[in-house]
This record gives C-alpha cells, structure tokens and sequence, in this order.
C-alpha cells in the first residue's frame, strides 16, 4: 500500500521542538490522561482512578508537563482542604481527535500486533 503525505519542509532547528512535543503528547501517560479529560474537568482522585497503574508521582509529573505546554488547565478552589480541577485547554481540545484516532487505531489492531509480536519473538528465540 502507497500512502502519499504531504510533507512540510522541516529545518534542522525545528526537529528539535516537534520532537520534544512529540515526546510529551505520544508519552503513553499524557495520552491516556487526555482521552480522560476529554470528557470534562476532572480532580486529581479521579483521574488517579481512571488511569490504570499510574502513580501518584507520575500523574503529578504528567498533569504538570501538560499543563506547562498550556495543554491541561488546572483550577485551585479556595475550600477546605483545596480542590484542584484539571481540564484541557482549548489547544488541549484541538489535541482530542488525533489521540483518539490514535487509541482507536490502537485497539483495532491490537490482536494483530500480538501475532506479530509472538512471531518474531518465536523466530529471534529459534535463531
């Protein structure tokens, strides 16, 4: 299959930026924390909650790169204790449809990279 993309010019200078953007939006924990905000604001528990084996300290750690990309907004209540709410920015949003495509993607293919994957695994150990 021929699959024919327009590609921009991309300066050297410039594959630096996309690859540190790429690095923080494919990361598998920002991935899976924004398809969760996608439905709507959110409090660290719950977020904790929905994103199965995440740590404590690795959910603090994505939710605070994602909001220094101005991807995820985070809102501070003045109550007792504090509530803190995450949400997507609007550039957040924009992110939404290719992180889905993407997940979607992965789930219908799925079966058919465990096949590959114990193929290969089976010929690397018979080598």
């Amino acid at each position: 299959m021929d699959v024919t993309i327009d590609k921009p010019r991309v300066e050297h200078a410039d594959c630096r930026k996309v690859s540190q953007v790429l690095a923080r939006v494919g990361d598998k924990w920002s991935v899976l924390i924004v398809m969760q905000l996608a439905e709507g604001e959110l409090r660290f528990s719950e977020i904790k909650r929905r994103v199965n084996g995440i740590s404590q300290r690795m959910l603090t750690l994505t939710l605070r790169g994602l909001e220094r990309d101005g991807l995820v907004t985070r809102t501070i209540y003045p109550t007792v204790p504090p509530r803190v709410d995450y949400a997507l920015s609007e550039l957040g949003h924009s992110l939404c449809r290719p992180v889905m495509a993407l997940g979607q993607w992965a789930l219908a293919h799925v079966d058919q990279i465990d096949t590959a994957r114990e193929r290969f695994d089976r010929a690397s150990a018979a080598r």
